[in-house]
Order: C-alpha cells, then structure tokens, then sequence
C-alpha cells in the first residue's frame, strides 16, 4: 500500500511457483521450503520424503507458501518512507516490449490502467501457452472502484511524492513464444539492482517506436544487444507486424477506459 506516510506491506508470506525448482537457480525460494512451509500438488521421489520438483502429472502449477521472514534481509516491519522507483511487472508472450523501460507520469498511468501481461501455460485451467490478456491496474478482480479511480490516485501519488516508474518485462525476447525464449531471470534482477544504485541514471536513453517507450542504452550486467527487442528478433519484419498487432490489442483495450 501507499498513503500519505509511505508504502507498506500487508502480506504475511510469499507464494511461489516451483516446477523445475533448483537451488542453484533460485536458492532463496528452495531454501525456504522447510518446516512451516505449505507444498501443494507436489509428489515425492520414490521411497523418500524429498520432493520431486520436476513432477507435472498432477499440474505443472505446483507451488509453496511460506512465511515472510523465511526469506533472508525481509525488512521487518515492512514499511518504508516514499518510493523513489516504482515497477509495473508484465510478461509480453509476443517478444515486443524492451526489458525494462522508463514511463513519464503520463505513460505510466496509460500501462497501469490497461494492466498487460500474458496468462502462462500451467497457472490457470486450459491456458497451454501464453495469451495476451489486460487486468486493469494489475488486478481487475480486486477492484472495487473504476480503474479510472486508481489511475488518477496514482497521479496525484506521483505529482505530491515523486517517483521514477518503470516497466520491467520478464517475458519473450527474440520472438513471440514458441520462437525467442524467455529474459533470464539474472537479467532481471540485474536490471532491478541497477535502478536501485542510480546506475541507469547516467545512461543513455532511447526511444521505440510503438509505444515511445525509453530504453537505456546500457545496463551493468546486461548485454547491450537484449535492451532493445528490435535487436534481438532475427526476422525484422515478423517483429515489426507482431509489434503493430500489440499496438492494435492496446488501442482496443484502452477504448474502454477513453
């Protein structure tokens, strides 16, 4: 939450996905699952009590919760004075949006209204691959006001306490899904770190042309090529009418809200 005396956190846990889970991957998350921990549609290896992360035949959707502070540096309590960067997560299945990029107050209000990102394959009930789909202020069911309403709070948040809005894909790059691959998860988190320590402040920024989004030109500990999707696609052409078909779904979307 966000009010006049800062942000703050009302949730007592994390809920993660853990197929394929691996400690060297995600080693927070995997060491987290001990006594307390709830596993659901998971199954064991065979004649021992360890889980088997690797087993979809109940669901690919197998997941864990856990308390908050089973998560080494959680800040308890978790609240915090004004944010001085905020992040708008989507996954893009269609490989078009740049792993992260700089929003104006205006841009960011137009991304948190329409709320895109894509349903993946094992998280909800007949969903076999990524599907575009727009969740107004990222989480349409919650809402009991007109998106609108959120919006403009938003703004006025952002005019009386200013903060930097970011919008960070951590989904398909180099193609749409079933041709490009997702952003590494390293990348991301480098990015993030990178906003944080003011790296991306000394930067260069550039525009794409579909949305006017601004991408940095470089980022520690991310190669320069992955910043800009339009580089990573070996077929131009198919990006350019998989980016216009994004275009045409926002346009759409967006009416509803004009």
């Amino acid at each position: 939450g966000w009010d006049d005396m800062g942000i703050f956190n009302f949730e007592g846990g994390c809920y993660a996905k853990i197929i394929d889970l691996q400690r060297e991957k995600e080693p927070a998350i995997f060491d987290a699952i001990t006594h307390g921990a709830l596993v659901e549609n998971t199954l064991f290896k065979a004649g021992s009590n360890q889980i088997d992360f690797n087993n979809n035949s109940i669901t690919e959707n197998i997941r864990v919760s856990y308390p908050i502070h089973f998560i080494p540096n959680v800040l308890l309590p978790s609240s915090a004075t004004h944010p001085q960067n905020i992040f708008f997560l989507t996954c893009d299945a269609y490989g078009v949006l740049p792993p992260v990029s700089r929003l104006s107050v205006d841009q960011a209000m137009y991304h948190f209204i329409n709320g895109y990102t894509a349903k993946i394959a094992g998280t909800e009930t007949g969903v076999k691959e990524p599907k575009a789909t727009f969740s107004a202020c990222f989480g349409a069911p919650f809402l009991p006001l007109p998106p609108r309403d959120y919006a403009m709070l938003l703004k006025k948040r952002l005019e009386q306490f200013p903060a930097q809005v970011w919008l960070v894909n951590t989904g398909w790059t180099g193609g749409a899904y079933g041709t490009g691959h997702r952003i590494p998860l390293h990348y991301t988190r480098n990015i993030l770190s990178a906003v944080l320590n003011g790296q991306l402040d000394a930067t260069g920024f550039v525009k794409e042309p579909w949305f006017q989004l601004s991408i940095p030109v470089s980022c520690p500990g991310v190669p320069d090529n992955l910043l800009n999707p339009f580089n990573t696609w070996s077929n131009k052409q198919a990006y350019v009418t998989t980016a216009l078909q994004l275009v045409e779904q926002f346009r759409e979307n967006h009416a509803k809200y004009q």
